[in-house]
């Protein structure tokens, strides 16, 4: 029983990598904007439909 994937490091030996916050919240403001764009236009149109 061998293992021929081994990469060299243990699975619990890995050191942690430490996003930026300012990424982190450039990440969320890239797909939150349209993301409520979209709900909001969504919202709208289905009041419009729905709601008369």
């Amino acid at each position: 029983m061998s293992s021929s994937a081994s990469t060299g490091t243990p699975a619990g030996n890995r050191q942690p990598t430490h996003t930026p916050a300012a990424l982190i919240a450039f990440a969320w403001t890239f797909v939150g904007v349209p993301l409520a764009y979209g709900l909001y236009q969504t919202v709208k149109t289905a009041s419009s439909l729905f709601g008369g």
